[in-house]
């Protein structure tokens, strides 16, 4: 796992190298964005930080099983954020559709929006697009308010994130 630390310029905004991709750093105000989550909701990025810290958690796709057990985790440990103040989010390319039907399958209580079109976008604005892919990559931004990033970790393709990493984003922001 990486935490995010080697800033660079890229596109007018410092960003964080990590391997191939270059992943917003902290310190960096996060693009804002508006997708839709899993009900159909359109959910923005600069209303939800006006309400409180956001952990943004981009991952590849529904339905596979690093994924699926990194967010059951997550949601085995909603009390976690909830303590924090921090509002819990997912992001992935999959279609409202698919998410909708993994949110009921796992029983997710959290918001997931769909990054399905254009395809990949609010995830190459936050640098953690895999082109070959077509995916997310595993990376989590704590967004604070005005929307500057107050932590991040990521991992590679195939690689689950530590839970601990987690528990240190938040300390951190506490």
């Amino acid at each position: 796992m990486a935490m995010v630390g080697v800033t660079e310029e890229m596109n007018g905004a410092a960003c964080a190298k990590n391997g191939e991709h270059m992943s917003l750093a902290v310190g960096t105000q996060a693009p804002d964005f508006t997708l839709s989550d899993q009900h159909g909701e359109e959910l923005t990025l600069s209303e939800l930080v006006a309400e409180g810290p956001v952990a943004l958690v981009f991952f590849p796709l529904a339905f596979s099983g690093i994924c699926t057990n990194e967010l059951c985790e997550l949601r085995d440990n909603l009390a976690m954020f909830a303590d924090s103040k921090v509002r819990l989010v997912g992001v992935s390319v999959d279609s409202v559709y698919t998410l909708k039907a993994w949110a009921e399958t796992e029983g997710y209580e959290f918001s997931i929006l769909s990054d399905f079109w254009p395809h990949g976008e609010v995830s190459k604005q936050f640098g953690v697009f895999v082109e070959e892919a077509g995916i997310a990559t595993r990376a989590t931004f704590v967004i604070g308010e005005d929307r500057k990033v107050l932590a991040s970790f990521e991992t590679e393709p195939g690689q689950a994130r530590d839970f601990a990493s987690y528990k240190e984003a938040l300390a951190a922001i506490a």
